[in-house]
């Protein structure tokens, strides 16, 4: 874990650098200005690395030592097995699902008849999920 924040706290210093240098680059050789959207977005983005890097150093001194099993060279890959939740590779309803998304975005962007068509995929969608999962065939 410690090598993933220290990696994260040198992409912030790279995109810091690379914000400075652009800056300086636009005064110097392009017409005299700086120019604001690349640098204020070189500058979003370092400020962002360093919020994962905080992040993750928090969560490294939370653990107190403790090495989780992906960062040991000799772990076995059932070390790390935990629950991880329910997935069904059968289920086509995740599918449906993100076909109504995907369509109500488009719709918003560009067509806005399709809006009750992805509603009402969104409907179809949602009940078919609820009703395999807690009705059907597998229900718990």
């Amino acid at each position: 874990m410690r090598s993933n924040f220290v990696l994260w706290w040198i992409l912030c210093a790279f995109f810091s650098v690379a914000a400075v240098i652009y800056a300086v680059w636009g005064l110097t050789w392009y017409d005299g200005t700086i120019e604001w959207v690349g640098t204020v977005a070189l500058l979003f983005s370092a400020f962002m690395a360093a919020l994962i890097a905080f992040y993750v150093q928090l969560v490294f001194r939370g653990q107190k030592g403790v090495e989780l099993p992906e960062d040991r060279l000799d772990a076995d890959i059932d070390d790390g097995e935990v629950e991880q939740g329910e997935f069904s590779p059968w289920s086509w309803w995740p599918l449906v699902l993100a076909s109504a998304v995907a369509i109500g975005m488009v719709a918003l962007a560009t067509a806005h008849f399709l809006i009750p068509v992805a509603a009402g995929l969104l409907v179809v969608g949602l009940f078919g999920w609820v009703y395999e999962y807690y009705r059907g065939n597998f229900a718990r």
